[in-house]
């Protein structure tokens, strides 16, 4: 077989979903056969929320944690932590707490070497499973190379106390799937890129779940953290058997981070939310059905509940095609102009 043939993909060994999961985190590391030290890093209200139940459970299993505490996704928070690890003698990292704590661990794990574990406390976007980590800057997010993690364990009853506005942004995650496969697919036929249909089915299917359960997903009901947790790792299983983040990141992700660098505050997954109905319209698909389960689960779908000024998202939309220039969406290579922006935007009720 030439060499041009070879596909490597990553996955996690062990997905360990419901709960009080997180107090089988110890023998799920140590199944892992890996050695007794290791970094668990957290953040100041993660560390209060689970540290007790993660010390246990890891030295239950005879393994030797050292907490870090994160000031936040940074690459001086990530320089820290490495630092620490190499220090601890780190045969592998647990990230424990939301979606910056475990970009931290990930990428850290990266640079240093080990595997990493997720250990999340919320479901707010796909970084749970995927292999890349959003790091802050001071023009927004940037989007860095790490590893998907080696395991997964998503204890559902700590998760389903969460702001629930942390779920519904994963849910707005996971649905914008349904507009980055078909970025995926336009860039194949377009630009010759590779494509695996089934990473493509893979995350349709994740999204269709969202859609299919909109009536399930409510504040506190752990059912709702169970259905999404599963949707989100499904999504990165997409990721992992693509290669890349193509089945999950098209034009409404580039649409997102436009968004963070010229209004920071909204989650993610709620401006790639928004950026799917805007997106859909322009693929010529049902950009209302996306925008009806969002507003079924609680997302925003419009500039307003984004809290983002109608001038800002516009010049979002100008400016998305430039934040990755090597990724071809349906945006093309020059954009959008400003009246083609405020007419899409208004054409689907985000302006």
């Amino acid at each position: 077989m030439a060499d041009d043939k070879l596909k490597h993909m990553v996955f996690p060994r062990h997905v360990l979903v419901g709960t009080n999961a997180i107090d089988r985190l110890g023998a799920m590391v140590a199944d892992l056969e890996l050695d007794a030290p290791g970094v668990v890093v957290v953040d100041a209200n993660t560390k209060k929320l689970v540290g007790p139940r993660v010390r246990a459970a890891l030295e239950g299993a005879g393994l030797r944690p050292t907490f870090f505490e994160s000031q936040g996704a940074t690459m001086q928070s990530v320089s820290a932590c490495v630092k620490a690890g190499r220090k601890a003698g780190a045969a592998w990292y647990v990230g424990a707490g939301g979606g910056s704590v475990i970009d931290v661990a990930k990428l850290a794990a990266f640079e240093h070497g080990p595997a990493w574990i997720s250990a999340p406390t919320s479901a707010s976007h796909d970084g749970i499973c995927s292999g890349r980590a959003s790091i802050k800057e001071r023009t927004g997010s940037t989007s860095i190379e790490a590893k998907p993690p080696a395991a997964i364990v998503a204890d559902t009853a700590i998760i389903s106390k969460a702001p629930y506005r942390m779920l519904a942004a994963g849910c707005a995650d996971v649905l914008s799937n349904l507009t980055a496969v078909l970025d995926y697919k336009l860039a194949h036929r377009l630009k010759a890129e590779e494509y695996s249909s089934f990473a493509a089915v893979l995350a349709r299917t994740a999204a269709e779940q969202i859609m299919e359960n909109t009536s399930l997903i409510r504040p506190g009901l752990e059912e709702a953290s169970w259905l999404v947790v599963k949707s989100l790792v499904v999504s990165g299983v997409s990721m992992a058997v693509a290669g890349s983040s193509r089945p999950a990141s098209g034009a409404e992700h580039l649409f997102g981070h436009a968004i963070d660098k010229l209004a920071p505050g909204p989650m993610h997954g709620e401006t790639v939310g928004v950026g799917s109905i805007l997106m859909m319209h322009l693929h010529g698909g049902d950009w209302q059905a996306i925008r009806d389960a969002l507003k079924a689960i609680g997302a925003p779908t419009t500039a307003k509940e984004l809290g983002v000024p109608s001038k800002k998202l516009v010049q979002a939309l100008t400016t998305a095609h430039t934040i990755r220039p090597d990724r071809y969406t349906v945006l093309g290579e020059s954009g959008l102009t400003k009246e083609a922006a405020e007419a899409l935007a208004k054409a689907t009720g985000v302006l």
